[in-house]
């Protein structure tokens, strides 16, 4: 009994382990061709993280990301930015906080539209096209994330390209290359099965 239980279990950890490897490669050969391709869109989206880390330090995914959006609208690779992150409460703002700092390094506002409930990666992405009505962009984050977020994009018939930012250092995250694997296998699910975004809601034009 004990041999077929070990049986059992070695062989559902090697199922795992090549679910998360074939996720893995799904997103990976989806995505290369589109990253760093010197496309230019009319809409840059950049996808949202908290702005501050513990003990209010500025949160360096944060800090880069807009670094990228700033240095691709100001050399006219986008006309249009898009900031899409979560507001799930009054007290938690990421579109807002971006929106803000955008306008700070002079950014005309009417350049720049909020998408509030950004509360995922997947959500995101579908709401570029149901809500902002989106056939073609370029995604700003780093290059873990952006490759997962072209694979979805893709998968939702968006012409989705993508220039990284910078990325941290790896002591500044070091569980991050490992949340990330999994955070690949649960894309890759909710595209199978075709989740529809946690909040759809109105359409909004982008002109």
């Amino acid at each position: 009994m004990r041999k077929k239980l070990l049986f059992l279990g070695f062989s559902i950890f090697l199922l795992v382990l090549f679910l998360v490897f074939f996720c893995n490669k799904i997103v990976e050969e989806t995505s290369k061709r589109y990253i760093n391709s010197e496309n230019d869109c009319r809409v840059g989206v950049v996808l949202g993280t908290s702005k501050h880390i513990k003990n209010n330090t500025l949160n360096l995914f944060y800090k880069l990301r807009m670094d990228k959006a700033i240095e691709l609208y100001k050399n006219g690779r986008i006309e249009l930015i898009i900031v899409s992150g979560d507001n799930s409460n009054k007290e938690y703002d990421e579109p807002t906080e971006m929106k803000n700092d955008l306008i700070k390094v002079g950014i005309p506002k009417n350049k720049i539209y909020c998408d509030y409930a950004g509360f995922s990666t997947y959500d995101s992405m579908v709401r570029m096209k149901k809500v902002f009505q989106q056939k073609e962009i370029i995604i700003i984050s780093q290059k873990f994330h952006i490759e997962r977020a072209v694979y979805i994009a893709r998968r939702n018939g968006i012409k989705a390209y993508a220039y990284p930012s910078k990325d941290v250092p790896g002591w500044y995250s070091p569980y991050n290359k490992y949340r990330e694997f999994l955070a690949r296998v649960k894309a890759v699910f909710e595209v199978v099965i075709n989740r529809e975004p946690v909040f759809l809601g109105d359409k909004v034009l982008v002109n």
